[in-house]
């Protein structure tokens, strides 16, 4: 599926703008843009990539300020980005663009959270002027296609720019705010820019598909749970395998600013980039490690940890004991281990109670298997207390953050860990033989 025009399908674009584009990319040749025509450039993905331990990553937002933003020049921009959207300075590339005089930047688009980070989980910042810079920011949280359409119409965009820092789970929306964005724009003349980041998980993938009938604000297409996967290249994929079936086409244009230096075994750790926590409840690299497993908690009457310093990290609840904790410590988990932990939430469940449970301490960022280790913590929890439950919806949720009622049925049916874990085999392997021709990164 590649070898496509490069001007995607839009055929009547403006010569000048294609040379424009096609000259500034030659000027950060470290890491040049990344087109729907580029071919998959693995092995070598990155040229002048560095390999782990030569020095820290560059972000594709680092490499276009670093040529002055010329790229964008002559553009009505609009950006969708969060706090996480920095340069290497950790100014935010609104900021930085706008007061470069280079970048006329028309729009912000906030996802959850909002654009400068003041939403809890589930809220955006409504719209409003950002009072820094005075730019129009519109509330994107839960926007869908036609309201993003709208907002581009509104706005008066030529060019969307992308740039937030994934955590590498399904369910986790901001790759979702990227869909709806790109296709908001199919049908439109307007580029869609995307600055890669690294995946701070690692780039490989794991655990089972989103099915049919099972779609929701946190799975809107089938992909794995743990993607594995760049925003830059979920983009590409999204541009050639969903968005042709689900939005009528594909966007006019789509460029990816890739890192320098970023390879598919590497943590955040390995890439000597700062953590800026991409949500609230995001405090640490370790949090997004653990994230696409313990996650699931959130499906069940026990605490995830909201409203502690760890969230994700600590699971617990009022029903529970030391058995737990000792329970999965012997079950001697890859990278792994099991504190008995107690701990009173601030906010979400069981606010103001003590809840008796475990805090997961990695001890090998590189073998933790997030969705592996949380499965077995959520058999073992139905096992030893009676206490257990879903959160009140039936497993309605659980059904929705695993991808279909499989996970719940076979809990249901007293299935083991390893025999639900086995289970979705197969539609990873398929998925990770469908992903292979948009990425871009190797090792």
């Amino acid at each position: 599926m590649l070898g496509w025009p490069l001007l995607g399908t839009s055929q009547g674009r403006d010569d000048m703008r294609r040379r424009r584009f096609l000259t500034a990319s030659t000027v950060v040749a470290a890491s040049p843009l990344v087109t729907a025509a580029t071919p998959a450039a693995v092995p070598g993905a990155a040229p002048g990539a560095a390999s782990a331990g030569r020095g820290r990553v560059r972000t594709g937002a680092e490499v276009l300020a670093a040529s002055g933003w010329s790229d964008l020049a002559g553009q009505k921009v609009g950006v969708v980005t969060n706090p996480t959207g920095v340069t290497g300075e950790l100014t935010s590339i609104v900021d930085e663009m706008h007061g470069s005089g280079t970048v006329d930047v028309v729009a912000v688009f906030g996802p959850e959270h909002g654009f400068r980070g003041t939403g809890q989980a589930g809220d955006g910042e409504g719209d409003h002027r950002d009072p820094r810079t005075g730019i129009m920011v519109y509330d994107a949280h839960g926007a869908d296609a036609r309201k993003f359409a709208t907002l581009y119409d509104t706005s008066g965009v030529q060019t969307v720019v992308f740039d937030i820092q994934d955590v590498g789970a399904r369910f986790y929306t901001y790759i979702w705010t990227m869909y709806e964005a790109m296709a908001g724009a199919v049908g439109k003349d307007i580029t869609f820019v995307v600055l890669d980041r690294p995946n701070p998980i690692g780039g490989h993938a794991r655990g089972p598909m989103l099915r049919e009938g099972f779609t929701s604000g946190v799975g809107k297409q089938p992909i794995i749970q743990q993607h594995g996967m760049t925003v830059g290249e979920m983009a590409r994929y999204f541009d050639a395998e969903l968005l042709p079936a689900k939005a009528g086409g594909r966007v006019a244009e789509l460029r990816v600013v890739r890192t320098q230096g970023w390879r598919r075994h590497m943590r955040y750790a390995d890439t000597g980039l700062p953590w800026t926590l991409p949500s609230p409840n995001m405090p640490t690299p370790d949090t997004a490690l653990l994230y696409p497993g313990t996650c699931l908690f959130e499906a069940t009457n026990l605490s995830e940890g909201r409203g502690t310093t760890r969230p994700f990290e600590l699971i617990g609840v009022p029903y529970a004991d030391h058995r737990w904790a000792h329970a999965l410590e012997e079950l001697d988990l890859p990278g792994v281990a099991f504190r008995e932990a107690y701990f009173v939430p601030t906010f979400s469940k069981h606010v103001g109670k003590t809840c008796a449970g475990v805090q997961v301490h990695i001890t090998d960022p590189r073998r933790v298997e997030a969705i592996t280790v949380a499965t077995h913590m959520i058999v073992e929890a139905r096992r030893l207390y009676d206490g257990f439950d879903w959160r009140g919806d039936g497993g309605r949720w659980i059904d929705l953050l695993t991808g279909s009622d499989r996970f719940r049925t076979m809990l249901a049916a007293d299935a083991g860990a390893k025999e639900i874990v086995a289970a979705w085999k197969r539609e990873l392997a398929d998925f990770d033989r469908a992903r292979r021709p948009y990425l871009l990164y190797e090792g």
